[in-house]
């Protein structure tokens, strides 16, 4: 490393990130950056090559994820590019599996939506909590938990007080369930309820799915941008990378 290559210190790197110097240290120790070379005093030596690491990493983490971008850099460094671009690719296979998962979702949940509860059948006629979890398969325990958050509001046997299920709170908690399933907080499923339940429309269930497809369109373009960054990188092509994200680890 020449001596203009390595006259980076690490405040220089961490302002450039806008990141602690002890993160950068951390950075260092975890093969995040390359191995840097110490000065006589036992300081370490960073220079452009450790920048362009930060700003890959920096980047690779919008749309990878911090332990990824973790695992990616350090088989670059390790020298093990096959097993980096195998990560690479692999959350690249996730996120197309949660676009198909979200589209067979939106469509599940359309079609609940549209059912129209039986509700001539008298409350005793409805089904108990564990034959709801398991017709679910999910526990018991789950469904306690949506009744807490306020989603569910299955009546109670008179004399036993035991929770009975009418065709309404079936519907509903299948929509949870699947709402859940597409890692949706309680926060956001309860909108979706409350609309179906006070006029019957489904618009609410469309904005929650369409938000979530924006969600992973924007994990899309960060990767493509994450992956051009990792590209320049490996091979050692100019980049003219602007600032790094300012946020995260």
């Amino acid at each position: 490393m020449s001596r203009e290559e390595a006259g980076l210190r690490p405040i220089d790197l961490a302002r450039t990130a806008g990141i602690s110097t002890q993160q950068i240290r951390n950075y260092a120790d975890a093969g995040i950056l390359p191995p840097a070379p110490r000065s006589p005093a036992g300081y370490r030596r960073f220079g452009v090559a450790h920048r362009r690491a930060l700003l890959t990493y920096r980047a690779l983490a919008r749309g990878y994820g911090w332990d990824t971008a973790r695992a990616i850099m350090q088989a670059v460094h390790a020298g093990d590019l096959p097993l980096a671009l195998t990560l690479v690719d692999a959350a690249h296979a996730m996120l197309h599996e949660q676009r198909l998962s979200l589209q067979a979702t939106g469509e599940a949940l359309e079609a609940v939506a549209e059912e129209t509860p039986d509700a001539s059948a008298p409350p005793r006629s409805g089904m108990r909590i564990g034959e709801v979890a398991a017709s679910l398969g999910v526990r018991a325990s789950a469904l306690r938990v949506w009744e807490s958050a306020g989603l569910l509001t299955p009546g109670r046997e008179p004399g036993t007080g035991y929770r009975r299920f009418g065709s309404a709170d079936v519907r509903d908690a299948r929509m949870i369930n699947m709402l859940r399933q597409g890692r949706y907080p309680l926060s956001q499923i309860q909108p979706v309820l409350d609309g179906l339940r006070r006029t019957g429309s489904s618009d609410a269930l469309r904005a929650a799915i369409a938000q979530r497809r924006e969600g992973l369109h924007q994990r899309a373009t960060a990767m493509l941008e994450g992956a051009g960054h990792l590209h320049h990188y490996v091979t050692g092509e100019d980049q003219a990378a602007g600032d790094a994200p300012r946020h995260g680890r």
